[in-house]
């Protein structure tokens, strides 16, 4: 890793608060993973957040805004995210995201494709929509008309517009975990 982990201890008086308000977040919305190193120190993209605590700031403020106000199915937006953190090859996001998808039982066949970035021949209507989406969006260029349409159709205007923020975020996500070279924790 190339920025290291900050132990609570050595925060910064601009780093405190944003500490604390990634760990309560953390705690309510991002606990199917390791996230805390044994003496606090927030793992995963927070620490790079934290090195630069305007800027991760900011993008915390739009991850609680995309997490903890979501109105997207959950199973799609898992795949969105799982397609995003794939098709980078982001270690900790599929790490972490595959964790959240077994929580809610999604089969290890599924998980498998999508970090393969094969799409899954079991999806539902809204996560095909999901996946066709992120797919889109993270090969590059315009959106095809015909994938923001059935989106709006499937999601309506508010959560087609989300599909689109949430993949965003979570390239932006990627872009911060291999940029930091974010390792992955055990698995326990």
């Amino acid at each position: 890793m190339r920025l290291p982990l900050i132990a609570p201890a050595d925060l910064t008086d601009a780093q405190k608060p944003l500490y604390e308000d990634m760990k309560a977040g953390i705690a309510t919305n991002f606990n199917d993973f390791k996230v805390l190193a044994d003496d606090g120190a927030l793992m995963g993209p927070w620490n790079p957040w934290l090195h630069e605590p305007v800027i991760g700031k900011a993008i915390w403020d739009l991850t609680k805004a995309m997490s903890m106000q979501a109105t997207l199915p959950d199973p799609a937006r898992q795949i969105a995210i799982l397609v995003t953190g794939a098709h980078f090859n982001a270690a900790y996001e599929i790490y972490a995201h595959i964790a959240v998808a077994e929580r809610e039982k999604m089969s290890a066949a599924r998980l498998s494709a999508l970090c393969a970035n094969i799409k899954p021949a079991d999806l539902d209507r809204q996560e095909s929509v999901a996946y066709d989406v992120a797919f889109a969006l993270v090969n590059g260029g315009v959106l095809p008309e015909p994938c923001y349409a059935l989106a709006v159709e499937t999601f309506g205007q508010h959560g087609a517009n989300e599909l689109i923020y949430l993949v965003g975020l979570y390239a932006l996500v990627s872009m911060t975990l291999n940029g930091f070279n974010v390792p992955v924790p055990e698995r326990e």
